[in-house]
């Protein structure tokens, strides 16, 4: 894999995890799925994260995009100790300041193609809030779709789309609030090779115009390559860096 490229030593980090460690109850028993994972998502980076299936690699998303708190340890997001802030103040920094894109789409069937764009406004604005500024965030949404080459598309509903489409409106509403930190999980695993490819370009070009810090999950070698740094997990663990490390 490629060494870290274009970034300079004392980069801030903007995206932590420190002695992670998440179980579940099965009957009886605790299954344990990460133990103590240590990560360090640097500002403007673009950082790999590969593994097999069940190597504990969506927990750890889940976990640092705080969707799913951890059993143990510390999640540190621009200088914050996530689980030390109250459930709103979280998902206030969860909405604002982090954008997902799953394998998946996770797009909701009965709106359309701007509606799910506007997921993320629905979620930090007050209904009176979101009423006043509906034509400036549909004009947003808009906006975005057209970027990602959607103009035709914007009454449509995710069953109307192909499964390029969905993803470019999934990418979309992941970037409604100009998030400066974006995951992505597997983004391009459920498309073929070209539509595929075509998503990652965006994706990329996203990042580099909006220097947005990335975490991509991928099984793919020549995703992979496209990162400043990758590592290894397995296991519930992460392994040695495979590339120039990062200062911490």
């Amino acid at each position: 894999m490629s060494p870290a490229r274009g970034l300079e030593p004392g980069t801030p980090v903007v995206a932590s995890t420190d002695a992670v460690r998440r179980s579940f109850r099965a009957g009886d028993r605790s299954l344990e799925i990460l133990h103590g994972v240590d990560l360090r998502l640097h500002q403007g980076e673009i950082l790999g994260l590969v593994g097999a299936s069940g190597a504990g690699k969506s927990t750890l998303l889940h976990i640092l995009g705080l969707l799913d708190r951890p059993t143990e340890g510390t999640v540190t997001i621009e200088g914050k100790d996530a689980w030390a802030l109250s459930g709103q103040n979280r998902s206030a920094l969860r909405n604002l300041r982090l954008g997902f894109v799953f394998q998946f789409y996770h797009l909701l069937g009965e709106l359309s193609a701007v509606e799910n764009v506007l997921l993320p406004a629905m979620i930090s604005d007050s209904a009176i809030g979101f009423s006043r500024k509906r034509r400036h965030y549909r004009e947003r949404a808009k906006d975005l779709l057209v970027r990602f080459g959607l103009e035709t598309r914007f009454a449509h509903r995710p069953a109307q789309l192909s499964g390029g489409e969905r993803q470019r409106v999934a990418l979309a509403r992941a970037l409604f609030h100009d998030p400066p930190i974006l995951i992505a999980d597997e983004p391009t695993g459920n498309l073929d090779s070209t539509t595929g490819d075509r998503v990652l370009e965006l994706i990329l070009e996203e990042q580099r115009s909006r220097q947005l810090s990335l975490l991509l999950v991928t099984h793919d070698p020549r995703l992979a390559d496209r990162c400043d740094r990758v590592l290894h997990m397995e296991d519930g663990v992460i392994q040695a860096d495979s590339s120039t490390p990062m200062p911490a």
